[in-house]
């Protein structure tokens, strides 16, 4: 049996009692039905880039998402739907939308996992996020027993949230469908690091491919770009959101909302409790590149990297009254 720490960003993990490869939306949904009929915990899996699993494995029925399939279709005011498979990797797919000149993911390149696991927590970076760009998610409801469609207005896109994270396991997305402006200049670029390394203001376009290397390149310099000889990348991204709070704390950056409440840097928090880059120890430390990522340096178990986390996590709290919150999905174990 796979052990899933060979299908998980952060190498961590034990074995599934069962696992099943699904290639077909068909045997995908079959296994689903099947597992849920006989009462078996299920893990969807997918780039197993947000996944944190326990180091005893997890006593239930593993379904890898392994579908295919990119179909485009050019509407009557010359945008362009596009439907891809749940099983598609996304950054591929970010890099054949950057080729063929469909505009609004080109600052999300270098994140890893599925097409399918997007929705699921509206995935953003670097000023963009996936809900801006989704018309419809095509999902099987397994309490309903039936294939449904939600319109993106339906989908509940908040930051790193959505109706399908408010209600976990309930729905398995099958595609994701994608409306596009079509061009050679990117969407506005909304992020002042991006916008400073693409040397343009805020708010202004750049060439697709100049946008989507810009952000390669600043996602490795943090580590934050899969490389299996940098334990740096052997993360699951960043693992603490940033925070909503009444007033930030002095020196912190504080982004205002329209709820009166600011967003502040989560890693600004934990630099300033204490918590430096490379923080830890030789199984499991903060990356030497960037202070949200909490990464396995080679000998780690999961019970070493909880522990590093919840170190972290109440560090902040003593320090700033501030608790945070973790971004992957726990299985098997808990913060």
């Amino acid at each position: 049996m796979p052990r899933l720490a060979d299908f998980t960003t952060l190498r961590l993990g034990g074995s599934a009692s069962t696992w099943i490869e699904a290639s077909s939306e068909a045997a995908f949904i079959s296994a689903l039905g099947a597992a849920d009929e006989a009462g078996t915990g299920v893990l969807i899996l997918g780039g197993g880039s947000n996944l944190v699993v326990a180091d005893e494995g997890f006593d239930g029925t593993v379904v890898r998402v392994a579908t295919a399939g990119i179909a485009p279709e050019v509407d009557a005011d010359g945008h362009v739907r596009v439907t891809v498979a749940a099983g598609e990797n996304w950054d591929t797919f970010v890099a054949h939308a950057v080729a063929s000149g469909w505009v609004g993911v080109e600052a999300l390149a270098g994140i890893p996992g599925t097409v399918g696991a997007t929705p699921m927590q509206n995935v953003g970076a670097y000023g963009q996020e996936v809900g801006q760009t989704i018309a419809e998610v095509r999902v099987w409801d397994r309490r309903l027993k039936g294939v449904r469609t939600f319109a993106a207005d339906e989908c509940g896109f908040a930051y790193r949230w959505s109706r399908f994270k408010a209600d976990p396991g309930r729905h398995a997305v099958l595609s994701v469908t994608f409306t596009f402006a079509v061009g050679s200049l990117s969407a506005p670029v909304g992020y002042a690091e991006l916008a400073r390394t693409l040397d343009v203001e805020v708010g202004e376009r750049a060439p697709l491919e100049d946008v989507r290397a810009a952000v390669l390149g600043l996602r490795r310099g943090k580590g934050m770009v899969l490389d299996a000889e940098d334990h740096d990348t052997w993360s699951a991204g960043s693992f603490f959101t940033n925070p909503f709070v009444e007033v930030a704390p002095a020196g912190a950056p504080a982004y205002p909302q329209p709820d009166g409440r600011v967003k502040t840097s989560a890693a600004w928090l934990i630099e300033h409790a204490g918590f430096g880059k490379g923080y830890g120890n030789e199984l499991v430390s903060l990356s030497t590149k960037h202070t949200l990522a909490l990464t396995n340096r080679g000998g780690a178990t999961t019970d070493a990297l909880l522990a590093l986390a919840r170190e972290i996590r109440d560090g902040v709290a003593a320090e700033f009254g501030i608790g945070l919150e973790p971004e992957p999905v726990f299985l098997g174990c808990a913060l």
